[in-house]
């Protein structure tokens, strides 16, 4: 613990990218003060006004303004990638650790689904299940969660079988621990910090492809300000009112870009690999 917090000491890139996503969040979580107007009010006097002082990002096809419905919409992003990869995060590790540890059947089962999965495109998969059950951001996150959980149940699976051989984890079988406090105090201690790394990294990527099916119509639905569906609205108006896709869009990528650098600092913070 000590030589991880003198890691966060000396990482000045954590510390800078820490703050950004902190400020991230802090606009999700104070949205409703920072938004000049309603967001979802519509006003079809004030349809496509260009950026200007009054509208800073200009307003869509029902007159609301961008710039509200942006920061609004950091809520609606952020939450649900963030529960997104908790979920699957959770479930991933779970099955894997279980896998892992227990084998026999149990291991086969998991793993012969896991295989199953990953013959299929992920994404097609993604709409393929978004599409049966439905157009929501509920729906979309189930999808993603299918598809995505066998990338950490297999990692997991495999940190579990390198660590179940060691010396310390053989000597408490023998001292008659049982498999839940063999877990709990001597495995999962030494996968999770390879797994939080995992998760981390994986927060820019679940955002695109949230964002992606709610582009496609899979994910979010009118009249949510979710980026994603935001640039869905802009497309046919891509000419006539580039503004309309531009900053949305600009959302996403800096949001992408705070997150994949944050995973990055993090793994060099908690990855024991790394050396000064």
């Amino acid at each position: 613990m000590e030589n991880l917090w003198n890691g966060l000491k000396r990482n000045r890139a954590f510390q800078v990218m820490t703050l950004l996503v902190l400020a991230l969040i802090l606009i999700a979580v104070f949205a409703p003060e920072l938004t000049p107007y309603n967001p979802l009010r519509a006003r079809m006097r004030d349809a496509f006004q260009a950026p200007s002082a009054a509208h800073w990002f200009g307003t869509d096809k029902l007159g609301r303004d961008c710039f509200s419905r942006i920061l609004y919409g950091a809520r609606y992003s952020l939450t649900s990638v963030l529960v997104l990869v908790t979920v699957i995060f959770i479930v991933g590790t779970s099955l894997g650790v279980v896998a892992g540890y227990f084998g026999g059947i149990t291991d086969t089962l998991i793993m012969r689904v896991s295989d199953m999965m990953i013959s299929f495109p992920g994404m097609i998969l993604a709409i393929a299940v978004a599409g049966i059950l439905g157009g929501s951001l509920i729906n979309a996150m189930i999808a993603l969660t299918i598809v995505t959980w066998t990338k950490y149940a297999r990692l997991a699976r495999s940190m579990v079988l390198k660590i179940k051989k060691r010396d310390f984890v053989e000597a408490a079988i023998v001292c008659g621990g049982k498999p839940l406090h063999i877990l709990m105090s001597h495995i999962l201690p030494n996968i999770l910090p390879l797994m939080v790394i995992t998760a981390a990294s994986d927060i820019g990527a679940m955002m695109m492809e949230l964002a992606g099916l709610s582009f496609l119509g899979f994910g979010s639905q009118p009249p949510a300000p979710e980026w994603g569906l935001m640039l869905n609205e802009g497309r046919q108006q891509f000419q006539s009112a580039p503004w309309l896709m531009a900053f949305p869009g600009l959302a996403i990528f800096i949001t992408v870009v705070i997150f994949n650098r944050w995973g990055d600092a993090l793994r060099d913070v908690l990855d024991p690999r790394q050396e000064g």
